[in-house]
């Protein structure tokens, strides 16, 4: 199981921080990497990622919603699809945000274990450098709270 974390302080409130988060919709303006993440139709907290993997080669999986306290934290896990338990990539997240009055402290920390078989080489790529990639993201969600203008 891998890991990476980083935390930041952000000068917008926790409310429009955490509201941006709450879909995970969000996700591909602040990681290269993540081509989509869409809501499954007719389930709630449920949302269907495809990722980028090597060679092309698209990863998807689907994610539910397991910790939602609006303003303060949002987390979600993949969830396991059919019986080829090899082929499920094992990934949960959760953002933080501690509201300190006109800023924000926000945490996002990433897990994920990479499974055996066929997408194991996509999902190695994928969280290749996974600390860089989260402070990386960070950093973009920091500048897209801060001057909601620019960052277009």
């Amino acid at each position: 199981m891998g890991s990476a974390a980083h935390y930041l302080e952000i000068q917008a409130p926790a409310q429009r921080c955490y509201d941006w988060w709450r879909p995970l919709t969000h996700m591909p303006l602040i990681f290269p990497d993540v081509q989509k993440v869409e809501p499954r139709s007719g389930e709630a907290d449920t949302t269907h990622w495809v990722v980028s993997g090597p060679a092309g080669k698209d990863v998807e999986w689907d994610a539910r919603i397991v910790e939602d306290e609006p303003g303060r934290k949002v987390a979600w896990k993949s969830v396991e699809q059919g019986t080829e338990q090899s082929n499920t990539v094992a990934t949960a997240g959760a953002v933080r945000f501690d509201d300190h009055g006109d800023s924000t402290g926000v945490e996002v920390s990433l897990k994920y274990e990479p499974p055996g078989g066929a997408v194991a080489d996509a999902v190695a790529t994928l969280f290749a450098d996974p600390q860089q990639k989260v402070e990386r993201a960070l950093d973009k969600f920091k500048e897209l709270m801060e001057n909601p203008d620019a960052a277009r």
